[in-house]
């Protein structure tokens, strides 16, 4: 009984040391996080709390503990120079903002504490600065543009042939949040692979002025929907235009989340970027004492977009396995999203473009953005991280600007 009790006690202290010495080896670190909104927008900010979720989980499996400290509601200026300020005094090691338009801010707080590391997520000023400390981060998100708008394109094709609407009737209405590279870039993706499947849809975009309005957005879905749009897109971070749309018994598509819950009867699918990988990486990076990419772009291949789930009981017959061709002819890098020849800007089939950035001021003479025969966007690092497709393609009709 001695004998068993002893080997007992050696067994619980050989586990608890062991315990111990696998808890000395992790380590740990504080990581701040600047939202634009809060996850109850269901859509953007959301979307970024999904990934400090995942990511955390990763990097625990990687012995590496994060601690998170999140502000939320901040759009631009000094409220946002403050939160980066008061994470910094929390002992954040790293700090991403979220947003477009608080990359300004961020980077005066940055200047002042070099041995910190900051990311201006969606930007594109940072990776080009004098300070060693700044990143960008972006996702090639026009790939899954492109897919939703082939799910979009099936279903108004469908229409099309069961006689619902006229070929001239498939028409696009799309929520858009300003006029600048970003959004014109997701849009067009979406017309085009709309478009592959439906040759004769228009597409009409109304911009709201903000990245995160849901009374604006609602809105401005009506206003297309009474504009005869059968189907609506949107890239704004609210559910308002799902809803509008099942409401006024058109389709939709979303952005950053599943918005079927919200529109069960009319959003088709949704497609988002999956921060996690980003997460995972620059983080992993300063944990260790390591240095990560001024400037960071991945697709469909990486992992870094996803789509959500397609509702099939009310996509069009076929979709699901158009959109996996589609998908793997990305990812194989047989299909360019903006391959030139399926296109035209006043006619015109457009066979040159220097790459410029959301401010409008060019990159370097080796910013070609067009080559092979496609425009290549988020073309990280030849290029940039941030979308600078700009151009007003054939087919979209936009219905005001918004800068």
């Amino acid at each position: 009984m001695k004998k068993l009790t002893a080997l007992l006690l050696a067994v619980v202290l050989f586990t608890t040391l062991f315990a111990c010495v696998c808890q000395a080896e992790n380590k740990s670190i504080k990581v701040g996080l600047v939202c634009i909104g809060d996850e109850n927008d269901q859509g953007y900010t959301y979307n970024f709390i999904r990934g400090t979720e995942t990511a955390t989980e990763v990097l625990a499996g990687k012995g590496i503990d994060v601690e998170w400290q999140i502000k939320f509601n901040l759009i631009e200026g000094d409220p946002v120079a403050v939160a980066n300020e008061e994470l910094v005094e929390d002992g954040c090691a790293i700090i991403f903002n979220n947003s477009y338009g608080q990359e300004p801010a961020m980077l005066t707080i940055a200047a002042e504490y070099p041995e910190v590391q900051f990311v201006a997520m969606t930007n594109e000023g940072s990776w080009k600065d004098d300070l060693d400390n700044t990143h960008n981060a972006f996702a090639r998100i026009h790939e899954g543009r492109y897919i939703a708008g082939v799910v979009a394109g099936m279903k108004l094709q469908e229409m099309i042939d069961k006689g619902e609407i006229a070929p001239e009737q498939a028409i696009i209405g799309y929520v858009g949040a300003y006029s600048f590279a970003e959004v014109v870039s997701g849009y067009s993706a979406y017309f085009l692979g709309a478009r592959s499947v439906c040759p004769s849809v228009t597409m009409k975009v109304q911009f709201v002025g903000s990245w995160s309005d849901a009374t604006l957005e609602a809105n401005a879905a009506q206003a297309l929907i009474d504009q005869d749009c059968v189907l609506i897109s949107q890239h704004s971070d609210n559910t308002t235009p799902a809803t509008t749309a099942e409401k006024n018994g058109v389709f939709h598509t979303g952005y950053n989340a599943d918005m079927m819950p919200a529109a069960p009867k009319a959003s088709l699918i949704s497609t988002r970027i999956d921060w996690t990988n980003y997460f995972v990486y620059a983080i992993e990076s300063v944990a260790n004492g390591e240095t990560f990419d001024a400037d960071y772009s991945k697709g469909l291949a990486e992992g870094d977009i996803a789509l959500t789930t397609l509702n099939e009981e009310i996509c069009a017959e076929g979709t699901r396995e158009k959109m996996d061709e589609v998908i793997d002819a990305i990812i194989k890098g047989e299909l360019e999203v903006f391959d030139t020849s399926t296109f035209t800007v006043n006619g015109e089939v457009v066979e040159s473009f220097l790459a410029i950035d959301m401010t409008g001021d060019f990159v370097p003479d080796e910013g070609e953005a067009i080559w092979d025969g496609a425009f290549h966007e988020s073309q990280c690092p030849e290029l940039m991280s941030a979308p600078y497709f700009n151009m007003p393609i054939d087919g979209i009709t936009r219905l005001n600007e918004a800068y």
